[in-house]
Parts: C-alpha cells; structure tokens; sequence
C-alpha cells in the first residue's frame, strides 16, 4: 500500500486579486510518477512552484509527511525542481554540474565521487564526466539537469514542461527514459505538461485542471475511457461528444434513436453528453447502419484514415483503415462499451463538432487548387 507524501488541502492562489488556483485538494503518494496536466494559464505550474516552495500559497494547508511546510524556503525543502531551461553551469563539466549541490554541503570527496558515478549510472552517462554541457544534446543536457537534481537524494523531483524544448523523436526518448529513472531511483516525481501524450505515456496517475481547478484524477486509462465530463474528453485524445438523452439505465438516445450503452445511474430522460471516440466507430452498409452520414473530408495519416462525417449537421471524426470517398453516403454501429456518457456540464456544447477541422481542411484543399 502506498503512503501518502503530500497533500494540498483547499490551496488557493491569487495574484492581485485574480484567482489563479481555486480550492485544490489532492494527495501525492510516495513514489508516485504523478503528472499536472492541462493547457496554459490553468494552474498547473502555480501548483508545482507551491510544492517547490517558490510561491506561497493565498490559503489553505501544504502538508509534507504529515508537516505544514507553507512557510519552509524550497532549500530546507526534501523536494528538487528540473526546469524547462535546464541552467546548467557552462564552465563546470559534467561531473562538477552534478557534484555542485554535494560540495556546497561539504560532504567528503570519497562520498561525492561514488554518488556522482552512480548518479551517472542512473541517467545512462558513465564516461561523459569531463564533458562541457555546450558538447552535449539537448537529452543528455537535460540528463545531467536530472542528475544534479537527484544526487542531493531529495524525496521528490518536480518537473516543469522539461521535455518542452527538444525535438519529436527526442522527446519521446525522454519519456521512456525519464520514466526508466522514476522507476530506478523509487522516488516521486510530479511532472507538469500541457502535451496529453506526454501524461498518457509516463504517468501512475494523471490530475487534469482547468481554469485554476480539479476536472479529473485517475490513471492515464480511466482518464481516457471515462472521462467526467466534457472537458477532459476532449483535452484527452479526440474526441465525438454529443448531446444525448439517457432514457434508462444502459440506454441512451441520440438523433431519435436508441442505442445500448454500459452506463446506469443517471436520471430518466436525463440530458446527458456523450462521448464516442473516432477509433470505436465500424463503418458499415447502409442498410446496416445504426446511423447514416456523409463523408465531407478524407485525410490520410499513414496508418488511418481520419474521416469527417456529417450527420445532420453535426461533423463526427472516424479513424478507420478503410478508405471511403467524399460525398459517400455510410452506415456506422458502435458497440455499447464504445459508447460513454457523462452528466452535464458547464462545458457542454463547447467541444466535439469538427465542422472546424473540415474548414481548415476545405481551406488547405483550396490554397492547394489556387496554388496549382
């Protein structure tokens, strides 16, 4: 059973009056891998320079092993931070970038190489030690951020959006690796990113926000298959969502017509969004179709086909390998456990038509003929 490391009991943060985090409350387990997701401005970062000490919260209670540390400067903290800008010393090596935090603690030279080595172990850099950072990549720069960081052997490693200045193919290197020393070193990291891959990836447990406050925590699985509401649903992979009336338990109505579904619990005749993601649609004839739309867009993305479909003037995504031609007239099923509903929210009817994707695509296929 895990134990519980920190907690945030009602945190709140203004800035001249403006509430930037609004009654957060939420538990950090020892050894978690626990990333902060969300888009900008929504309160993800305020709450990682809260942990780190940076920033005092406006109200509520910051509990460390059971201690209010509110008041405790981020150096008396068992807490280190890798930012985005890895701040790396130019004129020391490797070995000295990662041995700086040791030495200020004046800690014997014997103590300090074999921590300094293993360090090195951990992040995969054994023979770089006289190296200057400036010869290093982007990943092994930030690889020698992470072991400076940790050498000090804190409790907990923040980090804020650190894979946000490398490339593609390098960031998803990162990801594994960063979760390889996670695992590896056993202590808790709390990362912070607005990209919904990069959380789906590495974590234990994912906390989305938005607007300064808590939409949904749980594992990157629950995240993605039941998201609460219509928010999370869509921050959260691609997403259908449309406006449906939940007859019964395991029954809900959208267009008129009835389909089967897992949820229960809500209201008669409740109205309810529902979330249909463009992988769990079949295409099929028809006359077999549990609904009939018309493709408006075809866009091929090398392992699928991502197809905008318009039913009754409401666009869906469909993945699909198989291929179907602009202005064809399709059925689509959709088994019930493809099939998610959540209750209202102050988010409905904001997400889920891709009218606006097919525009953009309309606009692009026109640049493309104006161009020809």
């Amino acid at each position: 059973m895990s134990k519980e490391l920190i907690r945030l009991r009602n945190i709140s943060m203004a800035y001249d009056g403006e509430i930037v985090l609004n009654q957060i409350n939420l538990y950090i387990n020892d050894k978690a891998f626990l990333t902060l997701l969300g888009p900008s401005g929504c309160g993800k970062t305020t709450t990682l320079r809260i942990i780190g000490g940076f920033v005092t919260p406006t109200s509520g209670d910051l509990l460390f092993d059971g201690v209010r540390i509110n008041d405790v400067p981020p150096h008396k903290r068992e807490i280190n931070t890798v930012f985005q800008k890895y701040a790396l010393f130019p004129h020391l090596d490797v070995y000295e970038n990662i041995a700086f935090g040791l030495r200020t603690r004046k800690l014997p030279e014997d103590e300090i190489h074999k921590r300094v080595m293993d360090m090195l172990e951990s992040v995969s850099l054994r023979g770089f030690e006289h190296r200057r950072p400036d010869a290093l990549s982007g990943g092994q720069q930030q690889r020698v951020a992470i072991a400076r960081a940790l050498v000090n052997r804190p409790k907990v490693l923040l980090l804020d959006e650190p894979l946000g200045a490398l490339d593609l193919k390098l960031r998803k290197d990162m990801q594994n690796e960063l979760k390889r020393i996670q695992r590896q070193v056993g202590i808790t990291f709390i990362f912070v990113t607005h990209d919904q891959e990069e959380a789906l990836t590495m974590s234990d447990t994912i906390v989305v926000m938005d607007k300064g406050s808590i939409q949904q925590i749980g594992t990157p699985e629950d995240i993605y298959n039941e998201p609460k509401n219509a928010f999370v649903a869509d921050f959260i992979g691609e997403s259908n969502i449309i406006d449906g009336i939940m007859v019964r338990d395991r029954v809900v109505k959208l267009y008129g017509r009835e389909f089967p579904c897992l949820d229960s619990g809500f209201a008669e005749n409740e109205p309810v969004d529902v979330v249909i993601r463009p992988e769990d649609i079949d295409i099929v004839p028809e006359e077999q179709g549990q609904l009939i739309g018309t493709v408006t867009n075809v866009t091929f993305k090398g392992m699928q086909y991502d197809i905008i479909v318009d039913f009754r003037g409401f666009k869906w995504l469909i993945q699909t390998t198989d291929h179907s031609p602009v202005g064809a007239k399709i059925g689509i099923k959709i088994d019930p456990d493809g099939i998610h509903v959540m209750k209202k929210s102050e988010y409905s009817g904001m997400f889920g038509d891709y009218s606006s994707f097919s525009d953009e695509y309309d606009e692009l296929d026109a640049e493309g003929r104006d161009n020809a």
